[in-house]
């Protein structure tokens, strides 16, 4: 157990296990999902054929539907050879006394129907006055009449007389035919001429058998195998068609079956029928080539991880002894000893791992050399830099003995200044966080403000304007205001002379702090303008107009791009600057 636990616990080991491992594992990974991920495309790349191929059955069986229903038409529109259709045809007298469809005679007509189209079978008018029978057939063998279906076959026209019905594949059993399938299609002939009545008249019916072969081309084209199904089922699941023998003319039951895990289902709209087309293919059958491709693979993957382990194994071995030397001298460094150099190596990848080990204990010692000296130049650096500091509160102290002295002297004003001073530097020098309120920031420019209205006699004025929505606690960029007021004074008022007034507006628009300054001031040409715009759009430090472009880029760094400030100027009449800030989403209500 002891020599186990000792060979365990050999870096050569570990080494040689981490190295069979890192080979081994990315080549099985890599591999089993380079299979799946093929598989997947393989099994999408079907799929979407398969999709593709319903939409086309759907569009070919919903077009198989249209073109017999124009079929039954041809009682109305007479689109066959010596007719011209027309509404003052009376058609009761044509069908009832001369036996006739539009001056054409009934057997006649039938046959021109029969012979449209090469998948017509049989062809049958029933008259209503009498339920007369007429027919034509290109079938061998006689119609048994008495197994026709014609009073199942009429009940639909007797509810819906003015509508095409169809009815679903059956065997034609009444010419002693169960095998042969077909589906017929039935309309009404009605008297349209003379006064139109609530109910309609209507003087007997057609019916078309259609060969049920021609779905079963269409079904052959999708090559599906015995296992899959296709219907075609109606907005009641009523089967139309089949592709299971068992299915003909029963209630749909498989849209809900329970077993549908071994099948893919896929359904496109036959809008004739306001019904779709039901495809479930057998996923056994469908993906069966490529199940046996899987397999193959995996066995290769098997195949080549014994190959990997025995050519790893031998490999390790090999790299045992120089590894080793690695190793001893590694230990030697470890222990401090960095005068060590491995003195034998080949030319190969272990012996330039042992000549970068001998490169890496001579930077070593360069690099503790160099650390010791960068640490103590840090050190000289930073006690330069404390000595060179100075205390914030000597300052205060101090201004706060000369306001004393003002005051003791009667001198209101002056002592007033030098307050309003004395706040503006503890409001500068405190290096606290960016953003302060709203009433933080307006007490610092009410502070400002105060010593321009002394310097200027009382000429410049400063009004505030602030929307009943914005909370004073609302957080502002801390000295943004101030510059931009100062930039109105000193480019906007006092080159104008006289009295002047400055407005700083606060109001909410969505999640934003909408600031605006204006000024009405000597304004600023368009030229200007244009270029204090290009200003703030360019990323270089300005050689004037330094306040307003730093305080541009600092919204711009803190808050983001969508944040910033603009301009607007007519000269002689003012300037407006407007400063867009976020609202943070814990002051939003």
């Amino acid at each position: 157990m002891a020599i186990l636990r000792k060979w365990w616990n050999s870096i050569f080991v570990k080494f040689s296990a981490a190295f069979l491992l890192v080979g081994l594992i990315p080549l099985i990974a890599l591999s089993i999902f380079s299979l799946q991920a093929f598989s997947g495309h393989v099994q999408q790349f079907t799929i979407n054929n398969l999709k593709q191929m319903s939409l086309y059955l759907s569009y070919n069986i919903n077009n198989f539907f249209s073109d017999y229903d124009e079929i039954t038409r041809l009682m109305y529109t007479g689109r066959y050879e010596g007719y011209s259709p027309t509404l003052s045809v009376d058609q009761t007298a044509n069908v009832n006394q001369f036996e006739q469809i539009n001056s054409v005679p009934i057997g006649a007509f039938l046959r021109t129907v029969l012979y449209s189209d090469k998948h017509i079978r049989s062809v049958y008018f029933v008259r209503a006055l009498d339920q007369k029978i007429y027919y034509q057939t290109k079938q061998s063998k006689p119609l048994l009449a008495d197994k026709l279906p014609i009073d199942q076959w009429l009940k639909p026209l007797e509810e819906r007389p003015n509508y095409l019905s169809i009815y679903p594949t059956h065997g034609e059993y009444y010419y002693n035919a169960p095998n042969q399938k077909v589906i017929t299609f039935a309309r009404n002939l009605i008297d349209i001429s003379g006064t139109l009545t609530p109910d309609p008249k209507v003087v007997g019916s057609l019916f078309i058998d259609v060969d049920a072969g021609v779905l079963d081309s269409l079904l052959q084209e999708t090559n599906l195998s015995g296992d899959d199904e296709l219907y075609v089922l109606d907005s009641d699941n009523q089967v139309y068609y089949s592709s299971k023998e068992a299915a003909d003319g029963e209630a749909i039951s498989v849209l809900d079956r329970s077993d549908d895990s071994g099948y893919l289902t896929f359904s496109d709209e036959v809008p004739y029928l306001k019904g779709q087309v039901f495809m479930r293919v057998s996923k056994n059958g469908l993906f069966e080539q490529l199940t046996s491709t899987q397999s193959t693979v995996y066995i290769a993957i098997i195949v080549c991880s014994i190959v990997l382990l025995a050519m790893g194994t031998w490999f390790s071995k090999r790299l045992a002894a120089p590894i080793r030397n690695v190793l001893l001298h590694m230990n030697k460094v470890e222990m401090g000893n960095l005068d060590t150099h491995i003195e034998r190596y080949g030319k190969d990848e272990l012996g330039r791992l042992a000549f970068g080990f001998n490169r890496m204990v001579d930077r070593l010692k360069i690099f503790i050399n160099d650390a010791y000296v960068a640490e103590i130049k840090q050190k000289q650096a930073e006690l330069s830099a404390l000595k060179s500091q100075i205390r914030p509160h000597y300052l205060y102290n101090t201004l706060e003995v000369i306001r004393m002295n003002a005051v003791y002297n009667d001198d209101e004003e002056v002592a007033d200044m030098i307050l309003a001073l004395s706040n503006q530097l503890k409001y500068v020098i405190d290096y606290g966080e960016d953003w302060v309120s709203v009433q933080e920031e307006l007490n610092h420019l009410e502070d400002y403000f105060y010593i321009i209205r002394v310097r200027y006699e009382n000429r410049i004025e400063l009004r505030l304007q602030i929307a009943e929505e914005v909370r004073r606690d609302y957080p502002i960029l801390k000295l943004s205001l101030q510059p931009i007021v100062e930039n109105a004074i000193q480019h906007g008022i006092r080159p104008k002379g006289g009295k002047g007034s400055v407005l700083v507006s606060l109001e909410v628009a969505g999640s934003k702090l909408v600031v605006t300054i204006y000024d009405d001031g000597a304004g600023i040409g368009e030229d200007r303008l244009l270029e204090l715009q290009q200003l703030l759009a360019e990323s270089k430090a300005p050689s004037k107009n330094i306040g307003m472009k730093n305080v541009h880029d600092r919204i711009k760094t803190i808050c983001g791009e969508d944040y910033g400030l603009t301009i607007n100027s007519m000269e002689h009449v003012g300037t407006s600057v407007q400063l867009l800030l976020p609202i943070l989403p814990k002051h939003l209500k």
